[in-house]
């Protein structure tokens, strides 16, 4: 049996009256050819329509737009030049700072930087970096900028001897006022 057709409620006929009032706020053309309707003034407009709302009580928890920096290009390596490698035959041995050398930790022997530096190492044959602390001095070969530890060594893929960048990161602290105070 065929359903009777159903009646639109009363809230949607006056939806459809009220947008169709709407379209009335649009000022007549000028009644020349080929004109279009003005857009309507804010003398046209009902008095409501210009009124802003205040938030919502959930709008002012919204954050913030954040700023996008655009990175930098990154700064020229402070030195450039071959690396060594030292591990088993000094580990456990005392470096020139007084520690025992671990060839496990990501230390390192350099003849300039105060101890406890950190220093960025990159190796640029295969893009790897480390950080390293300075803890040794050295290297003692000629034409070497940095002896690395067996670790810091085998994360930069360096098997012998490499070319590498080096940043200087954090030099010395507390830590190396002392070391130069002894």
């Amino acid at each position: 049996m065929p359903m009777p057709p159903r009646r639109l409620p009363a809230a949607a006929a006056l939806l459809a009256a009220l947008l169709l009032a709407g379209c009335g706020a649009l000022k007549p053309p000028s009644g020349r050819p080929g004109t279009v309707a003005a857009p309507a003034t804010p003398h046209d407009l009902p008095a409501a329509v210009g009124r802003v709302e205040p938030p919502g009580p959930g709008v002012a928890a919204l954050p913030g737009a954040e700023p996008r920096v655009p990175e930098a290009a990154a700064p020229a390596p402070a030195e450039t030049g071959i690396a060594s490698w030292y591990g088993r035959a000094f580990h456990g041995r005392r470096t020139a700072n007084g520690e025992r050398f671990d060839m496990r930790a990501m230390t390192a022997a350099h003849p300039r930087l105060p101890f406890h530096s950190l220093v960025r190492v990159r190796n640029p044959a295969n893009g790897r970096e480390v950080v390293v602390r300075i803890n040794d001095r050295g290297p003692f070969k000629r034409g070497r900028i940095v002896d690395l530890s067996w670790a810091a060594a085998q994360r930069l893929g360096i098997r012998g001897l490499a070319t590498v960048e080096l940043w200087p990161l954090a030099v010395g602290g507390a830590e190396a006022a002392a070391d130069q105070a002894r």
